[in-house]
């Protein structure tokens, strides 16, 4: 997950912002997807909202103040560093195609999150996440898109499988 799995949007926060707000003005998004505390505390210092965000409250493993977002739903989910719990991958696939605004607060890591965010965002979606010390990754959901994150966490279910046990991949899928 180091090498951006979209387009990489680089530059001061407020600059990244700028671009964020041309973006989804021009592209006008299904849904709008958040992964990050990071992503998500600069989206809501900017003003630009989104119809999920995904946080563990804590940035480059440092604990941090939880964002605070008025009229959003919130949903709690585990998930342990390293994996993708099936508690998160059914809360991403039930809040992805709500209607209604969700936070998903993360005990744990939420950093994989962002694949079975792209995984069920639907068609024509934005998802961001940040990309440390580089900026923050913008996807857009396709059905191209949809099928490497598929093939990428096929790759990771069999790594899991062959692990005998480790932490590492995904797990209780």
């Amino acid at each position: 997950m180091k090498a951006p799995l979209g387009t990489l949007i680089s530059g001061e926060p407020y600059e990244i912002a700028e671009q964020l707000v041309d973006i989804i003005n021009r592209e006008r998004p299904r849904k709008v997807l958040a992964v990050g505390d990071t992503v998500t505390s600069t989206m809501v210092k900017h003003g630009i909202n989104a119809d999920v965000y995904i946080v563990d409250n804590r940035i480059m493993r440092e604990k941090v103040k939880p964002t605070s977002i008025k009229g959003v739903n919130r949903v709690y989910v585990r998930n342990p560093s390293g994996t993708i719990t099936s508690e998160a991958w059914k809360a991403i696939k039930e809040v992805a195609g709500a209607p209604s605004r969700t936070k998903i607060i993360v005990d744990g890591e939420e950093d994989l999150l962002v694949l079975p965010a792209v995984m069920f965002a639907p068609q024509g979606s934005l998802v961001l996440y940040g990309q440390p010390h580089r900026g923050v990754v913008l996807v857009r959901v396709t059905k191209e898109k949809k099928d490497e994150i598929g093939k990428l966490i096929r790759a990771m279910s069999q790594y899991k499988s062959r692990d005998d046990g480790d932490e590492k991949g995904i797990r209780n899928l």
